[in-house]
């Protein structure tokens, strides 16, 4: 069975279409209008593994933050999506990643309560077109929309570009480990026989 989802939202800010596949290659199609955030997405895909293609058109004329925000609910609906009843899966993934002077740690439970703790403590000013502080938005959004609690925590880093990709490389690693097979097929990873 394919483990893959499209999901398409449309406001008076953004108007986004997202579709991952969980079993993909790593390969990305992604346009955002951020050109910081696409490489971003782009790291993502390709260290978890999966394919994921975004267009999104978003109100960049006021700022960064609708987009980058509904673009994390994309993701997390599709992963939502994708994982289905979440049988079979690992449900819990982490990861370390290192990016030069930068560490970045991401651990995440598949467990159907959406919870986020970011952490970085590298000052978080503009890269390109995407503001630091637009990062954990896309994070807590993302961890909202699957039912995943997320830790994300830059563990020591003095370059923002650096601490930002090591988080978005983390973040596909720790997923791709959650959403792995594990055990039977029909077994779901939970002792009160339910994800919520």
């Amino acid at each position: 069975m394919k483990r893959t989802a499209t999901i398409h939202r449309k406001t008076r800010e953004t108007d986004i279409t997202l579709t991952l596949n969980l079993d993909g290659s790593g390969k990305a199609e992604v346009s955002t209008g951020i050109g910081f955030f696409d490489h971003m997405l782009a790291a993502f895909a390709k260290h978890g593994q999966f394919d994921l293609v975004v267009k999104a058109r978003g109100d960049l004329d006021v700022d960064d933050h609708h987009t980058v925000e509904d673009t994390g609910l994309c993701l997390g609906q599709a992963v939502s999506e994708a994982a289905g009843d979440r049988k079979g899966i690992s449900r819990f993934g982490w990861a370390f990643c290192p990016m030069d002077e930068a560490l970045a740690r991401a651990a995440l439970d598949l467990s159907g309560r959406p919870y986020c703790v970011y952490h970085n403590p590298v000052n978080p000013h503009v890269l390109g077109e995407l503001h630091g502080s637009t990062v954990p938005e896309f994070f807590r959004a993302a961890a909202s929309a699957a039912g995943m609690t997320l830790h994300m925590d830059v563990l020591r880093g003095q370059n923002l570009h650096h601490a930002v990709e090591a988080c978005f490389k983390a973040f596909g690693r720790a997923l791709s480990q959650a959403t792995a097979p594990f055990g039977a097929s029909d077994n779901l990873p939970s002792t009160k026989g339910i994800l919520e």
